[in-house]
């Protein structure tokens, strides 16, 4: 029997990524965000949701860019490190030894040591509520080739991405492929 609760953000689980942004005449910054997704395909656009009292937030603004970073479950740390400190007290790039490397297409940096970083600049800005929706097309893509297949596509068991569970307050690694799309042949029953 099901039983009805508090509403609330309960789409789970989420993908766990490091932003990377910088503003004018500002060092960069890393902020941890989990309300993050693909919006559209063609062009490429996802969307990131942050808090307008976040020190990333108005770098962002400032330079209607930011890079989307996908860490290894091995860089847990630096993730939970980067939404847990404020980029207005500390340097998080110094801090936790990681490296900004300059965008191709932006100005704000991409994190070395995350085998993927989406390029992306900023089309709109949605205020929601608690948080800004700013949507962002994909205009550039770096992926380290130890995360890719014989076919040039990322390799999630190479990758090993982090969801995290927000009602629980939870870091979790993906397992197993359980199939893939269309092995149904659309086929019902």
């Amino acid at each position: 029997m099901k039983k009805l609760i508090k509403k609330g953000t309960y789409l789970f689980p989420t993908p766990a990524v490091m932003v990377s942004c910088t503003g004018i005449g500002t060092p960069p910054n890393i902020i941890t965000l989990a309300w993050v997704g693909v919006v559209c395909s063609e062009p490429p656009v996802v969307s990131i949701s942050v808090r307008p009292g976040r020190h990333s937030h108005r770098l962002i603004r400032e330079s209607g860019a930011f890079v989307v970073n996908i860490p290894r479950e091995d860089q847990l740390r630096e993730l939970d490190c980067c939404g847990t400190a404020s980029g207005r007290d500390v340097d998080k790039f110094a801090s936790l030894g990681l490296t900004p490397v300059p965008g191709s297409q932006v100005a704000a940096p991409l994190i070395k040591e995350c085998p993927v970083n989406l390029e992306c600049r900023v089309i709109d800005v949605k205020s929601l509520g608690v948080h800004d929706l700013f949507l962002g097309e994909i205009v550039a893509v770096h992926m380290d080739e130890a995360v890719m297949n014989d076919k040039g596509n990322i390799d999630i068991s190479l990758l090993r991405p982090i969801a995290y569970c927000p009602q629980a307050a939870q870091y979790w690694s993906l397992k197993e492929a359980i199939g893939t799309y269309g092995f149904t042949g659309g086929k019902l029953g």
